[in-house]
């Protein structure tokens, strides 16, 4: 018997421990920037830190980020281009990106969520360790998750028929999937610090491309 395994969802990852040591301090100030805000101050004098995810303005016209965000755009171009798409007729263009921290006290997390209309989301781990959080992935089709059985206890590894994908992180990690990929990410205990950059990206046709400044 053949086996065929069609519809596969594609994550890319790979360690890039080149861009860690300068976009961690340069997102510094973003992160201080986002902790400054009066809603921010006002919250944590209320209610505390914890549960609180700090999210940055957004990094794109940074130049100092622009080796890392050339890096990313050809990596997604060619993560498209291998899946089969044409992509001689597209480029890649940032939709946004931005930094997060989660609450020292812990409690920081996101809920799965995709990300509409976008080819390619991704995340750059800059603080992050086996006692952090770590982004989960939500099997994609609906006819597999209306269908689901219970799976064996005693097998290792990640089979066709898990629902869920647990990723555990190291510093410089990076990770490249779809934009309409579920995911989400655990509840952080604030043992320790959880740090990373967050994009979306889309091909846009290079005719279209021509006219965006």
């Amino acid at each position: 018997m053949f086996i065929n395994n069609h519809f596969n969802t594609t994550i890319w990852s790979e360690q890039k421990p080149e861009f860690l040591k300068s976009l961690t301090k340069v997102s510094d100030k973003y992160i201080k920037a986002s902790k400054n805000t009066l809603e921010a101050k006002t919250h944590i004098k209320h209610f505390g830190d914890f549960g609180r995810s700090y999210h940055s303005t957004a990094l794109m016209g940074d130049n100092n980020f622009r080796d890392f965000t050339d890096y990313v755009g050809n990596k997604s171009w060619e993560y498209l281009d291998q899946q089969g798409f044409d992509m001689q007729q597209y480029t890649t263009m940032f939709s946004e990106m931005w930094v997060q921290e989660f609450a020292k006290k812990g409690g920081g997390h996101h809920s799965a969520h995709v990300h509409h209309n976008q080819h390619v989301s991704g995340f750059y781990f800059l603080k992050c360790s086996n006692k952090t959080s770590m982004p989960i992935f939500h099997e994609p089709r609906t006819g597999a998750r209306s269908t689901k059985l219970k799976m064996k206890t005693n097998i290792k590894g990640i089979l066709n028929g898990n629902d869920l994908v647990h990723f555990r992180p190291q510093p410089g990690s990076l990770l490249i999937f779809p934009g309409y990929l579920e995911h989400e990410f655990s509840v952080d205990f604030g043992l320790e610090p959880f740090r990373f950059i967050h994009w979306n990206i889309q091909a846009v046709p290079k005719e279209m491309a021509k006219d965006v400044v």
